[in-house]
């Protein structure tokens, strides 16, 4: 001790929580956290197993919507936008096709327009527009992410939503409940991930003259003795399994908590702690729902604006879609090549920002340029899709989704057997 040190510093108590308290501790975590978000992560293993393919999926459910009828040469997208709007009034067309798959059809997306005479958005029942993009013919309409009814159209697009909102509607005016119960539960696993690894580590060290390593006594964490009763079979499923695919498990959870509480943690915190570019949807505050903003662009003017600035940039690929965000008043134009929007490897498609008042640019998106916060927040969704891998990624992701479930199926069970134990022990007492 340093002689100038106080005596009641010298004497004061150590407040760092003792050795032996921190596995009970981390223990009780371990139990009553995964308890409670074991329901949740079950459902949102078993419907990221099957999204990982929610295009292929959509393909083979819906195939009178996804594929072109006819043969001939393809509608110009831009005035087939306009027809739809003619159509139906109510609706603006707010994604734009612009480089579909050969042979499939046109996937128009729309909002709801603002009624005048109520001042309250119409409510048309539907979001997509599937066009023939020869015939310029409408092949049906859906409600994309639709709770109920739930048919071959909306089946994939309910999963979807189902997996990080649950479908919890909208409650005194606030529709954002699911997304923020899910990423609650994200947070919580991804503090879980650390507990239930330390739990796997040897409780005490080697004893004197046994002749046994560390690794020979964490050895048997990562195996399943497939001859043991069922118990122990399920109890090394679920740690053997958390243990080897700790690192993906810890990245879907993290991920999970990033993409859902994204506005109100994730962004604000990160740039907070390191640089970053904020794009329109962060620097622009949302019009409330019922008041869109109304663009004074048109799509055809801030597509050629795009093209202009690609050719000046020296890219290759084509423009691939257009959207409007009515509630930010932005344009968004991205570029690809047929087929590039979905399943491809990498952190996504580069996208040009433009205002939809004035035309002017409003950032941009570049795929792997910035700085390494921007690119961490790049990485967020095709990590956590597996996208960021291409077609391996999507396999292991869809793989996880059941992992995901079998740990929390095998963490109940594993609670109830001791519960049960517990109980008759204190009755025996």
């Amino acid at each position: 001790m340093d002689a100038r040190t106080p005596p009641a510093l010298a004497k004061a108590p150590s407040l760092s929580l003792p050795k032996q308290a921190v596995r009970p501790l981390l223990g009780f975590f371990h139990r009553w956290v995964g308890l409670f978000i074991a329901g949740f992560l079950f459902i949102s293993g078993v419907t990221g197993a099957v999204i990982s393919w929610d295009h292929e999926l959509d393909d083979l459910l819906n195939p009178h919507l996804m594929h072109a009828r006819a043969e001939g040469t393809p509608k110009a997208p831009l005035e087939v936008a306009k027809l739809i709007e003619a159509r139906d009034p109510r609706v603006q067309v707010t994604f734009i096709p612009l480089a579909p798959e050969k042979g499939e059809a046109y996937a128009f997306g729309v909002d709801a327009k603002q009624n005048p005479t109520t001042g309250k958005l119409y409510t048309p029942g539907y979001n997509q527009v599937f066009i023939d993009p020869a015939t310029g013919d409408e092949l049906g309409r859906r409600n994309w992410g639709a709770a109920w009814p739930i048919t071959t159209e909306t089946f994939v697009s309910f999963l979807y939503v189902l997996h990080y909102t649950l479908h919890i509607p909208a409650m005194w005016g606030v529709d954002r409940w699911g997304v923020w119960l899910m990423g609650a539960i994200a947070v919580l696993w991804t503090i879980d991930c650390f507990a239930g690894f330390y739990l796997t580590l040897p409780a005490q060290k080697n004893a004197k003259g046994t002749g046994k390593g560390y690794w020979s006594r964490w050895k048997p964490a990562w195996q399943i003795k497939t001859k043991a009763s069922a118990y122990r079979i399920n109890f090394d499923i679920h740690r053997a399994f958390g243990l080897w695919l700790w690192g993906v498990l810890f990245t879907v959870a993290f991920t999970a908590f990033s993409l859902n509480l994204y506005t109100e943690v994730f962004y604000p915190v990160l740039s907070k702690v390191s640089k970053t570019t904020p794009g329109p949807f962060e620097l622009r505050t949302p019009a409330p729902l019922d008041q869109p903003i109304i663009a004074r662009k048109t799509y055809a003017q801030v597509i050629e604006t795009a093209k202009v600035e690609a050719r000046k940039r020296g890219w290759t690929d084509p423009v691939g879609g257009a959207f409007y965000a009515p509630a930010y008043g932005v344009y968004g134009v991205t570029f690809h090549q047929p087929g590039g929007d979905h399943g491809a490897a990498g952190v996504g498609t580069p996208y040009l920002y433009y205002d939809g008042q004035t035309g002017l640019p409003a950032g941009e998106r570049l795929p792997w340029v910035g700085t390494a916060a921007d690119i961490f927040v790049q990485a967020q969704f095709p990590l956590h899709s597996g996208r960021i891998l291409g077609l391996p990624g999507r396999i292991l992701i869809s793989f996880m989704g059941v992992v995901v479930a079998a740990l929390s199926v095998t963490g109940v069970v594993i609670w109830l057997k001791k519960r049960k134990a517990r109980v008759a022990r204190q009755a025996k007492a």
